[in-house]
Formats: structure tokens, sequence, C-alpha cells
């Protein structure tokens, strides 16, 4: 199988487990900044006890640390937002919304990871657009706000899937993934004492226990669903550009919305008119495959010049 080949499978199968993201967001009755906060603690609490991340932290210099904490702040804020949407709206909303990352990434990604700027990449990120309006239009008003809030978190996955293509290449997956949900995790720390004046909808208190309900979805969420697809992201990275993965995690909606309907009946909230926005994206999705044509990589150490990640959560 090519590596490029191989890249887009793993990505497709980390989209599969990143659509069960936003149904156990939902079944978790904590507010969403301790929901966040548990779900990177966990992984990088776990990631800390293997030696090997431990040897690869010891090899990277400040200046490469930095700037992997930096991404790991990045990623709790988009997986803050994420959730904040999830609980302001419903599962299928939030995940539709991730879809608008296209756009954000197609103008991002060329600054930040040093790659030419396609116009064919901005035509399809802007081709989902009319498809995320019909999704508005196909909520209730009280959800609106939910919409809002992620489309903020689309932004920060299209500035940290970007960051990570470009520094994806020099360290460990591992590594990196301990680092930066270990930054994330510091990051929210700093940020509670602020978010009952900032966000009270998204805050909540850091230091109580969650109950077995919670905690039971909460392992699952931070090992299924966070660990593997986020390490594995960033393996399938080497081998694609962070647009082509995010145009992959748009499908992330499809499994949420399936998922949404057979476990939480959301069919109820939701009019034709969002199904009808959802076709549009997973169309956009299924042509950008069919136009690109791949080329040769002469050095494979300048692709695209670091997850989507990301991708996170």
């Amino acid at each position: 199988m090519q590596p490029t080949t191989k890249a887009h499978w793993q990505i497709h199968f980390c989209v599969l487990l990143w659509g069960f993201t936003a149904i156990i967001g939902k079944l978790i009755t904590l507010p969403a900044l301790p929901l966040v906060w548990w779900r990177m603690l966990l992984v990088a609490g776990t990631l800390m006890l293997v030696p090997r991340v431990w040897r690869g932290m010891r090899a990277l210099p400040p200046r490469l640390l930095l700037a992997y904490a930096g991404v790991g702040a990045l990623v709790a804020l988009h997986w803050l937002t994420f959730y904040g949407a999830v609980k302001l709206a419903n599962a299928s909303v939030a995940a539709t919304c991730m879809a608008l990352a296209t756009v954000f990434i197609a103008l991002i990604e060329p600054l930040v990871a040093r790659s030419r700027f396609s116009w064919r990449e901005l035509a399809l990120g802007i081709a989902v657009l009319p498809g995320v309006a019909l999704v508005v239009g196909g909520i209730p008003d009280g959800m609106r706000v939910g919409v809002a809030v992620g489309a903020v978190s689309a932004l920060f996955v299209a500035c940290f899937g970007s960051l990570n293509k470009r520094l994806v290449e020099r360290a460990d997956p591992l590594t990196v993934t301990a680092l930066e949900l270990g930054a994330g995790t510091l990051t929210l720390t700093l940020l509670a004492p602020l978010m009952p004046l900032l966000f009270p909808v998204f805050a909540g208190s850091l230091l109580t226990l969650p109950g077995l309900h919670d905690g039971a979805y909460l392992l699952v969420l931070a090992f299924a669903c966070t660990l593997l697809p986020f390490a594995l992201s960033l393996v399938a990275l080497r081998h694609m550009s962070a647009f082509a993965a995010q145009l992959a995690v748009n499908l992330e909606p499809v499994y949420a919305i399936a998922l949404a309907i057979l476990l939480l009946g959301e069919q109820h909230e939701l009019t034709p008119r969002f199904y009808a926005g959802v076709a549009i994206i997973l169309a956009a999705v299924l042509v950008y495959p069919l136009l690109s044509r791949p080329r040769r990589i002469v050095h494979p150490e300048n692709l695209a010049a670091g997850e989507a990640k990301q991708i996170a959560d």
C-alpha cells in the first residue's frame, strides 16, 4: 500500500473514532471545561508513564518544546469550544460546524506550513458554506449560539492542524501527543478561575471527581476516542496535507449524526434543511480525492513545508 493511501485509511479510521466524541460529550453530564480537562489529563497522565515519551522529550530542543506546548493550548481551546457547542446546541450541530475548518485551513495552511496556496482547495472549502448555511437554517433558534461557538472551534482546528503539519516530522507521535495534551491540561487549569467570568456556561469545578457514569464515559473518550486517533492522525499527516486530512474529518458529522439519531433521538430536533446541508458537505468530501492528483515528493522533509491532527478531539 502506498504511504499516501495508507495515510488516508488511517485518517478515516480516526474520523470514525472521532464521530463518537460528540455523542459521548452529550452523554457526560459535566460542563465543557471539566469535561475537556479530565479528557486531556487522563491521556497526558497515562503517556507520562511511558519511558519512550520521556526519552523523546529530552531529545527535543526548548524551542520545539514550546512550539508543541503552544499547539496544545490551541487543542484545548478547540475542545473547550467544541463541547461548549455540544452543550449549547447538540452533537449533530457541533460536529457539522467542523466543516467550516476547511475554509479556514485553505487560507491558514499555506502561511503556517509554508505550502503552495491552492485555489482548488479554497473553492472546495467555500463549497461547504451553503451546506453549513442550510444546517444553521435547519435548527431551532435556541441552538444558533452553539453554531457560533462551533465556528470558533473550527478556526482553532485550522490553526493547530496547520501547525501540526509543519511540526509533525520533528518528534515521535506519542511524545507530541503527551506534550500537546499536557500543555492543554495546564492551559485549562490556568483558565479555570476566569471561566465563570468569561464564559459561565462552560465553567465547572476541576476538583470534583466525576461520578461512576461520567467516569466510565471519560475513560472511553480519553483512550478510544483521543489517545489512539490523536497519535494515529499525526502519523497520517506525514503523508498528506492538513487540508486533505481536515476534508476527511468533515465526514465526522455523518458518523455523529447517525449515532445521535440512534442513541440520542436527535432527529426530532432537526429538519430536512439540516440533512440537505450535510449532503452538500459530504459531496465536497467525496469530490476532493477525484480532483487530486498524486505527485512524486522529491523532498519528503519539505512536504507542505504538522490534528489535524488533532483534528483531535
